[in-house]
């Protein structure tokens, strides 16, 4: 059994995080960031502790840590320092980068797509209160910083995929008639475990929730539900609506089985269709389509290609084989994209979606899932994650491809 053994974050590659930061802010006039969001402190200081981490255009950044500074000061590659009270926040920022506060009027950014409304107020006011300076929206260019992953990154990721891929041959033995949706998950969910996944998946969608995986049976997992996912599943009740739920696993249905696993904070997005005995003949067909597409689009997956392209292409071969209504969903729950980045979070930039523009870069990593839901019937479907690299994309997922038919 492979067990993964931690890689700890080197102080270079935080310090090349930071330079493309500084880079960005000064190519959009922004005089510093306030790191405020757990999964950025980490990106941007090598530490998750609790704090705000103020990385200036120019110079160096200081880590204001609430708790905890001892373990911030072992983990962080920047300078920690004590987090003083809000109140006094802003004359610590004054002595610290006069440049900035004391000097002249700052434009300070932050990441507004997940800062709670009244967090926010409060450092407006802190940031404001000379008259001059303003907090203004810097998700964008975190996201965007974000979208292209190093080498140590990309390493992360695969160790999560090999984790998924022993995990899924590990349980698989488990999976027959009468087994319910939440014992074989439990199951793949251990086998994650003591292989080295950390227990959570991050996302960065206000209010939306993620397990390890999706794990669903015939109708269960084609119930619709506020996931922003092409299969939400039934789930355990109104307090957990999606996801597995207590139905009992039955012959010749879909049993659609989206893993995903986190190691070192890094996730990996990877699911399979399985049946015990053979699923209907429309649903079969349904599951071929699925393959066909995600291999049609793996031509397209060049640098310089546009995501809404690729998305685009997908539809059209959707429509083709007669699919559109069932196509990442159905009826008005349908989602509207393909794929979307990973790394620190299940839901990052570039989304392979109508309206992005964005064009693949080396090391972009996407998560591809064309799916089809057939209501009251099924899930069927396949995704991949895959490495954007110079000659094309490569496949950070292990699992074997193609319908995994059981007796």
């Amino acid at each position: 059994m492979n067990i993964i053994v931690e890689q700890p974050l080197l102080p270079e590659e935080v310090w090349t995080r930071i330079h493309a930061l500084q880079l960005a802010m000064r190519q959009a006039g922004v005089s510093a960031f306030l790191v405020t969001q757990n999964v950025n402190l980490y990106y941007f200081t090598g530490s998750m502790q609790a704090g705000y981490a103020l990385v200036p255009a120019e110079g160096d950044p200081i880590f204001y840590v609430r708790r905890s500074v001892d373990r911030a000061r072992k983990e962080a590659a920047v300078r920690v320092e004590p987090m003083p009270s809000l109140r006094t926040f802003r004359t610590v920022l004054e002595h610290d980068y006069p440049v900035h506060f004391a000097q002249q009027a700052a434009r300070i950014a932050t990441e507004m797509d997940v800062l709670p409304a009244h967090q926010f107020m409060r450092l407006a006011e802190m940031i404001q209160s000379d008259g001059d300076s303003t907090l203004i929206d810097g998700s964008a260019i975190v996201r965007r910083i974000r979208m292209i992953k190093s080498a140590w990154e990309i390493g992360r990721i695969e160790a999560a995929a090999n984790v998924v891929a022993e995990a899924m041959t590990a349980s698989l033995g488990m999976l027959r008639e009468g087994v319910s949706e939440l014992e074989l998950m439990a199951r793949i969910e251990y086998e994650l475990r003591i292989r080295g996944h950390v227990g959570i998946m991050r996302t960065r969608s206000y209010n939306m929730e993620i397990m390890t995986g999706m794990l669903g049976s015939g109708e269960a997992a084609a119930e619709p539900s506020a996931f922003d996912g092409p299969a939400g599943g039934r789930g355990l009740g109104p307090g957990a609506p999606q996801s597995v739920s207590r139905k009992l696993i039955q012959r010749n249905e879909p049993i659609l089985i989206d893993v995903g696993c986190c190691v070192d904070g890094y996730v990996i997005d990877q699911t399979r269709t399985a049946v015990i005995g053979s699923l209907p003949d429309e649903l079969a067909a349904a599951y071929a389509h699925s393959e066909a597409i995600i291999h049609e689009v793996e031509q397209l997956m060049l640098p310089g290609t546009a995501c809404e392209t690729i998305y685009a292409a997908s539809l059209e071969l959707a429509a083709d084989a007669g699919l559109s209504s069932s196509f990442m969903g159905f009826g008005a729950d349908q989602v509207k994209f393909l794929g979307h980045g990973i790394g620190l979070e299940v839901d990052e930039w570039p989304v392979l979606a109508r309206g992005f523009t964005d064009l693949l870069a080396p090391g972009m990593v996407l998560a591809v899932e064309p799916k089809f839901t057939f209501p009251g019937r099924g899930v069927v479907g396949i995704e991949n994650t895959y490495l954007i690299t110079d000659e094309g994309p490569r496949q950070l997922t292990r699992s074997p491809e193609g319908l995994i038919i059981l007796p």
